[in-house]
């Protein structure tokens, strides 16, 4: 809890010394909600749940290319499509909709 309230803080700090965004990296979905909804400027999330105001993705990750690592937050879209273009659509699509990233893809 006491780390939760201080990178709350820190972003509110962050805003006020003129950070036009944040990105939220590898953090409780809980915490990023939490961050997003204390500041006024947009939060992007790789790793942070749904409730950020955009989401990342690594394009080796997005499509699979990884050293013998897959980060819990990523998802193979080439898997589901088997082309480069419509895994980025497919991603693009999953996110507006809300589909991505589902509860398999966060940190609690």
């Amino acid at each position: 809890k006491a780390q939760a309230d201080k990178m709350i803080a820190d972003a509110k700090a962050l805003e006020a010394a003129g950070a036009q965004l944040l990105v939220l990296e590898c953090i409780p979905s809980v915490l990023a909600k939490a961050i997003t909804e204390a500041v006024t400027i947009p939060t992007i999330g790789i790793g942070a749940g749904k409730d950020t105001d955009g989401q990342i993705l690594v394009m080796h990750d997005l499509v699979g290319i990884s050293a013998g690592y897959i980060p819990k937050f990523s998802k193979n879209f080439l898997l589901e499509t088997g082309n480069m273009p419509d895994a980025v659509k497919k991603y693009c699509d999953d996110v507006k909709s809300g589909a991505f990233p589902g509860p398999d893809h966060e940190f609690n």
